[in-house]
């Protein structure tokens, strides 16, 4: 792999993963929608195009000729879904069609998809005993994002099938660091006890929360950065595979993490509105099979993860240029 695209650069993941492949001297194009000047790290370059226009599509395959696409482009909240189902299906299946059909277009057998997908597809776990969840579990989708992302996947396996389409997929468990939205939870949480902090009132401050029993499978972005890398080239085509890290940690247990580093007590009360219409009470992954064909495991301590994840927010308050 000499050349790689990394659509939604602006993303969360898109920077983490521009520095990691540019760092093992790949040529980079960040790819963000027009009007929207691709984020450049380091050399790498920047390249707008609409992923709903085909054939702008397949006029930046022919003229730039990646190795590796990985697409990270996507409405990627859960939450916002339920508000937007219609726009959460458009945006993430359409793009991946676009993509897929450019590169069917294309004729080219050495150009590899890494389609982002989501733990989220699994959905409700209904036995302790389908713990830690495996690439062939049942599919269970308990939001339009987590329709979205199943019809994402399983295009591009069928895409595989129908046209050998070097794809490969992936279902990328809850992954947290510096950089990330507060529409995610973990970063809410930091951004609101980093707030506090900043305002330096007298008594506690108040830290809204939704759902603080369920538990997920945390790692931490750059170790995921690392894997979308190392699966880009030495993936299985037409295979998914997990990216987790194999351990829970409850939503509590993270906050509680958060508290002990703040400079500023903070009491919690639940929002019924950061509450969804249907949660998974647990959602663990099996990740065996990405360290059997990587020898991957995360390297990052949680309390590393969420220790520089309330050191970002801190540093975005103190510029006044918040990432919310």
């Amino acid at each position: 792999m000499k050349r790689a695209w990394v659509t939604g650069s602006h993303g969360f993941v898109g920077p983490w993963l521009i520095r990691e492949l540019t760092r093992r001297r790949i040529e980079v194009f960040g790819i963000d929608r027009p009007g929207r000047p691709p984020l450049q790290e380091g050399d790498s370059e920047g390249l707008e195009l609409d992923l709903f226009d085909q054939q702008a599509v397949d006029r930046a395959l022919r003229k730039h000729r990646p190795d590796a696409i990985f697409h990270l482009a996507a409405q990627s909240s859960a939450a916002r879904s339920f508000q937007q189902p219609g726009e959460t299906l458009h945006v993430n299946v359409q793009t991946t069609v676009s993509l897929l059909e450019g590169i069917r277009r294309s004729a080219r057998d050495d150009l590899v998809l890494l389609s982002v997908g989501s733990c989220e597809e699994y959905g409700p776990i209904h036995d302790e005993q389908e713990i830690p969840v495996r690439e062939d579990h049942a599919l269970r989708p308990a939001s339009p994002y987590a329709v979205s992302k199943v019809a994402q996947t399983l295009l591009c396996l069928q895409y595989h099938e129908a046209y050998a389409l070097p794809v490969v997929c992936t279902r990328s468990f809850t992954h947290s660091g510096p950089g990330q939205s507060d529409r995610f939870v973990f970063s809410s949480f930091a951004r609101q006890i980093a707030e506090q902090e900043k305002e330096g009132q007298r008594g506690p401050g108040e830290l809204l929360v939704g759902n603080l029993a369920a538990v997920r499978d945390l790692s931490d972005v750059r170790d995921v950065a690392r894997a979308y890398a190392e699966l880009a080239e030495k993936g299985k085509r037409g295979e998914v595979y997990n990216v987790c890290s194999g351990r829970g940690i409850a939503i509590e247990d993270g906050l509680a993490i958060l508290r002990s580093l703040s400079k500023r007590e903070v009491e919690v009360k639940v929002d019924p509105k950061r509450l969804r219409p249907l949660d998974v009470p647990v959602l663990v992954g099996d990740v065996s099979k990405l360290r059997s064909l990587l020898g991957w495991s995360p390297s990052t301590p949680v309390e590393q993860t969420l220790g520089d994840l309330l050191q970002d927010w801190r540093m975005q308050l103190q510029r006044g240029e918040p990432n919310g």
